[in-house]
């Protein structure tokens, strides 16, 4: 009997062991496939972190970008009445065409009044150099009338003396003499006076003269009053809010008519981080999208890179030595140059873009040492 129970102890002992060798097997591999699993998760955190980082340095990318485009509010510096408005809201305009214009009557009339002053002014510095002429003339009878009466007062001074003539006549003689040196005088003064009107040279032309200049500014400011009547777009471009602008309105000097914004200087600005634009540099090849055009990519490059952040042109920019300064990474606008094909959709001022500027870069491992 004992026999038989340490025989049936044995036999099972044997089945326990064979039973749980496979379960020891079965642990170790669920082991050792946990820290494979584990060092192969770590090592390929390792490789993807360093790729990511070896790649990094190379791309600048921001959504934060827009579209912007050359845009003014039209206005002339002549004040009138609005006659006519030739084009609508909306429409494409070339530069040079005609967008509004002012009632020309009041500009012709100042016009003409202006080429009238010239003309007179003409008249008048011609009677000048004829004035002159005539004084000088004047000058030289009186000085002649001088000279006798200067012979005729010494006759009467040595004959006063011999009593053969009185001693009135010899003051009379005198006086005359005075009198008319004294016109000589008068008339060489009024001579003086117009070669002055004539800028001190009687042969001077008339268009050199200074009074004939300023009557031709006044033409000229006359007729570029008239030409302002007249507004014409500066560029190629879209007109917008034309009917701001309406027919018989009276338009003050410099007061905004309508908007005009162009339909060729059309550039992608864009705000990265200071952190990002280390390798960036003008020219380097840009890839931009907009979320108005899913799908369709533009190739551009960077124009320039602004030498200042926006917060150097803010109205109320940052106090940095105040006690809650907080420093903040700054944002420094990027102009892109877009590289547009005919037939390309219009791009519009204020249109999203996401921008991806390649700065041909490659970092290496010897970077990190």
């Amino acid at each position: 009997m004992i026999g038989l129970a340490l025989m049936s102890q044995a036999t099972t002992t044997f089945r326990d062991d064979i039973a749980g060798h496979p379960a020891t097997r079965t642990r170790s591999r669920k082991n050792l496939l946990r820290w494979g699993l584990m060092a192969g998760g770590v090592v390929a955190a390792v490789i993807g972190g360093g790729f990511y980082w070896l790649s990094s340095g190379r791309w600048v990318d921001t959504d934060d970008a827009y579209v912007q485009a050359d845009s003014m509010m039209l206005s002339t510096d002549v004040s009138g009445i609005v006659e006519a408005i030739p084009v609508h809201e909306g429409q494409t305009v070339t530069k040079g065409q005609v967008l509004f214009s002012l009632d020309p009557q009041k500009f012709q009339i100042a016009l003409d009044n202006a080429r009238a002053n010239l003309a007179q002014v003409r008249l008048n510095v011609e009677a000048a150099k004829a004035d002159y002429q005539a004084a000088l003339r004047d000058t030289d009878v009186k000085r002649q009338q001088v000279n006798a009466d200067q012979g005729t007062y010494d006759r009467y001074a040595a004959l006063v003396k011999t009593h053969a003539v009185t001693q009135q006549e010899t003051d009379d003689a005198r006086f005359k003499l005075a009198a008319d040196q004294q016109a000589v005088s008068a008339s060489q003064s009024q001579a003086r006076a117009l070669l002055a009107k004539l800028a001190g040279n009687p042969d001077i032309a008339i268009e050199d003269t200074p009074s004939f200049k300023q009557a031709q500014a006044q033409v000229s400011e006359a007729e570029r009053e008239m030409n302002h009547a007249v507004v014409k777009a500066p560029y190629d471009g879209v007109v917008t809010r034309v009917n701001a602008l309406q027919i018989g309105m009276y338009l003050g000097a410099s007061t905004a008519a309508f908007g005009l914004v162009s339909t060729d200087r059309v550039w992608v600005e864009a705000q990265p981080k200071e952190t990002q634009l280390t390798f960036a540099k003008n020219g380097d090849p840009v890839d931009v999208s907009f979320d108005l055009y899913p799908g369709r990519t533009w190739k551009g490059s960077v124009q320039s890179v602004s030498p200042a952040t926006d917060q150097n042109f803010s109205l109320l920019p940052a106090e940095n030595s105040s006690g809650n300064w907080v420093k903040v990474v700054q944002r420094i606008p990027v102009r892109i140059q877009i590289d547009r094909k005919p037939g390309d959709p219009p791009l519009r001022a204020g249109m999203s873009a996401d921008i991806d500027i390649d700065t041909g870069h490659v970092r290496t491992l010897s970077d990190l040492f």
